[in-house]
């Protein structure tokens, strides 16, 4: 028997199947051709945005690239929408995270057919998720170590010198390009967070999304739940929480864009401390926003750690 979520992505499968049709149909002229100009690149998907930014760095002009989720969506538990599924039937390449972030991926991918899907985290060590239901499991959120996003990055090259060989060059050339620019953002962000006060070093967030930036640059962590889930912010972890902000006296906590900031602001309020504002870690901002790229993103959560861990928020 189908589930209720399977049935909903069968009925999205027939839905997508009616629509491209109907799509193909009418973007033909009665004599069977196009009726614009047809940009003839390879189109690469990507699951989320920040993939999407660091694959248009490396892909140059020679390819299309785009995100499937969009700036502010929440990835872990996203539904493909028809639309998505239209998208991924004309794609030559999918690119996605793995280390079971995208839980949704192995069903698009499916819908998807033979379109040839490339795990940018194959081959990098993960941190294991402690002390939780989910102990033991990996982290996800490798690319927010900018050493390991430039593993990622070799990866990306590899996959484009395959979808396209006459390519190779460019892409491994705007590969090195963007690893030094993640190689100076690695010394900005260690030489920002090296100032903070040794007491001063626990980051306080809702999920548990910065532990490759924590282990990088000597920063302990806390969260109300590993892997994006708000129905996981139970009263017991609140509680849990709040007692270890008042104990380490940190002076402010801080939540992901992607979730409500609700329950963390109640533990600023019950453990007496700020809320230090909104990091960006599973999507980019747009593009007039403070996080439009990887490289801003790092920035801009490290701006607000500074401010908010620094004495009189320095």
């Amino acid at each position: 028997m189908l589930t209720i979520p399977a049935l909903r992505f069968a009925r999205s499968l027939t839905a997508l199947s009616l629509l491209a049709f109907l799509v193909t149909t009418a973007c033909r002229s009665p004599q069977g051709q196009q009726s614009g100009p047809a940009d003839s690149r390879p189109v690469v998907l990507t699951t989320f945005t920040v993939l999407a930014d660091m694959a248009r760095n490396v892909a140059g002009d020679r390819l299309q690239v785009h995100s499937i989720t969009k700036q502010g969506a929440e990835i872990h538990g996203y539904e493909p929408t028809p639309s998505d599924l239209e998208k991924a039937a004309s794609a030559q390449l999918i690119l996605e995270n793995g280390l079971g972030l995208e839980l949704w991926a192995k069903r698009f991918t499916a819908a998807a057919g033979d379109v040839p899907t490339v795990t940018l985290t194959q081959g990098i060590e993960p941190l294991l998720i402690e002390g939780d239901a989910y102990a033991g499991r990996p982290n996800p959120h490798a690319w927010m170590s900018p050493q390991r996003a430039q593993q990622y990055v070799d990866r990306i090259v590899a996959a484009f010198s395959g979808l396209d060989p006459a390519g190779e060059e460019s892409f491994r050339r705007n590969g090195e390009v963007y690893k030094q620019q993640l190689q100076q953002l690695d010394r900005e962000l260690r030489s920002s967070l090296d100032a903070l006060p040794e007491r001063q070093r626990l980051l306080v967030t809702c999920e548990g999304a910065f532990s490759y930036l924590a282990k990088d640059y000597g920063l302990e962590e806390a969260y109300l739940w590993p892997v994006n889930a708000e129905t996981q912010a139970t009263p017991k972890r609140m509680a849990r929480l709040i007692e270890t902000v008042r104990t380490s006296e940190v002076p402010a906590v801080f939540c992901e864009s992607t979730v409500s900031d609700k329950v963390q602001r109640q533990v600023a309020s019950a453990a007496g401390v700020r809320f230090g504002g909104t990091f960006y870690v599973d999507s980019l901002s747009e593009h007039n926003g403070p996080a439009p790229t990887l490289l801003e993103l790092q920035r801009h959560n490290v701006r607000l750690i500074r401010k908010g861990l620094s004495p009189q928020g320095q």
